[in-house]
């Protein structure tokens, strides 16, 4: 797992589609987190959408738009 810090578009672009493909295999919400967490991210709740973040340092990677989760 590499740390994002200056937020590079392509490394984003990459990690989104792996999250939801991680989304497509699981059956709940809570499984995908749990998938996730083993690969050490995390998925933070806001009220603004979803942000997924790594799990050691709390860096946000990406958000999630809303209609990808339905």
């Amino acid at each position: 797992m590499s740390i994002i810090v200056d937020q590079d578009q392509f490394a984003e672009a990459q990690i989104f589609d792996f999250v939801m493909s991680e989304r497509s295999k699981a059956l709940s919400r809570r499984e995908w987190k749990h998938r996730l967490a083993g690969f050490g991210y995390s998925i933070r709740e806001t009220e603004a959408g979803d942000i997924v973040e790594t799990m050691l340092n709390r860096v946000k990677v990406c958000v999630l738009p809303t209609e990808a989760l339905a």
